[in-house]
């Protein structure tokens, strides 16, 4: 599969794993604070007050110290798609190499390809959570799927984790055919956070002549004023899956200053739409996001874009995430393989 595959022992970290971002907390000594600093730092850990919501965040997320009955799990991609090939590559990039994993089904190529960004709101999340989505989507599709593994908010704040997912995209472009894909048949996918970066990266690459077949979009986030949707005010404050005081801490880790928000790259509701390529949107009304999708959906249908918007009746964000749970799951994945038919025969 090319030099992509292997990480040499002397390589740099992956980009993922790197901590030393523009937007870690730092004083110097020189800093007239510096000894109220010091006294603070013995007092508490860690210091800084972002530090301490980032911490339990990510250790909750990836579910520390939870113990549950393998029972009670849903079957594991691999087990539920045991004919689709899973990959490393270490794609390299200006931030060092970027982890990302790499889902083919069996046959030889080339392939359409699939960019995928998992979500978990730009400060938690790597590609394995979303292995179930990518392993379907590869399997049912006929598409290699290559799901990066970007540096995260707040440490690299924006459009850090963005500029990942270019490097990917570029690098998919030029040696897509080291993995057996088709360099002419690429499109973007994401869910959440991910689906804000895969909903993005149309717009970043517009003058890079590359050409993006489709974005599938699970969840997105498009527009980070999400306070004027009416579903974000309604549902939100007692959210169980995102919730107001978690979309407010992601924002303020990812964009770091209010002018970000308007930014086409943060928020692409807000950007020129007319040459964006067909999308499906993926939506529950149980969702806080419903309503910045439909507005999505509705401005590239004023934009001249085919868009397609399958929206599951009481369904949570991130209703997909799981095998075996929701009829409506199903359903999503229908659309989606419509979706990717239709823009592969275009």
């Amino acid at each position: 599969m090319g030099d992509a595959d292997t990480r040499a022992a002397a390589s740099p970290l992956f980009v993922d794993e790197r901590t030393d971002g523009p937007g870690v907390i730092r004083f110097s000594e020189s800093d007239p604070a510096a000894p109220f600093y010091r006294l603070l730092s013995k007092l508490r850990s860690p210091l800084a007050m972002r530090d301490m919501m980032t911490a339990p965040v990510r250790a909750c997320y990836r579910g520390e110290g939870v113990m549950i009955d393998p029972a009670e799990l849903p079957p594991s991609a691999a087990a539920l798609y045991p004919q689709v090939s899973v990959s490393t590559l270490a794609i390299p990039s200006d931030a060092g190499p970027i982890r990302c994993e790499c889902f083919a089904p069996p046959g030889k190529g080339p392939k359409p390809m699939m960019l995928y960004a998992h979500g978990g709101g730009f400060v938690v999340g790597r590609s394995e959570d979303t292995a179930y989505v990518t392993s379907r989507i590869a399997a049912e599709n006929d598409v290699i799927v290559v799901s990066v593994n970007y540096r995260w908010a707040p440490e690299w704040p924006f459009p850090a984790g963005l500029d990942d997912c270019v490097a990917a995209l570029r690098w998919m472009r030029e040696a897509g055919g080291d993995i057996g894909g088709d360099a002419s048949r690429i499109m973007v996918s994401g869910d959440s956070a991910g689906g804000n970066l895969a909903a993005a990266l149309p717009l970043r690459v517009h003058q890079e002549r590359i050409s993006i077949l489709a974005a599938v979009l699970f969840c997105p986030l498009t527009d980070f004023h999400f306070e004027k949707f009416q579903s974000f005010e309604r549902l939100a404050p007692t959210g169980v899956v995102i919730d107001a005081a978690f979309m407010g801490f992601l924002r303020g880790a990812y964009l770091a200053k209010s002018e970000n928000w308007r930014h086409p790259w943060a928020s692409p509701a807000l950007s020129d739409l007319s040459e964006y390529p067909q999308t499906l949107l993926i939506s529950g009304t149980a969702d806080p996001l419903v309503d910045d999708n439909r507005a999505f959906a509705e401005k590239l249908t004023a934009a001249g874009v085919e868009v397609a918007h399958f929206i599951g009746e009481a369904m949570p964000h991130g209703f997909c995430f799981f095998p075996g749970v929701f009829s409506e799951t199903d359903a999503a994945f229908a659309a989606v393989a419509g979706v990717v038919a239709k823009a592969l025969q275009s």
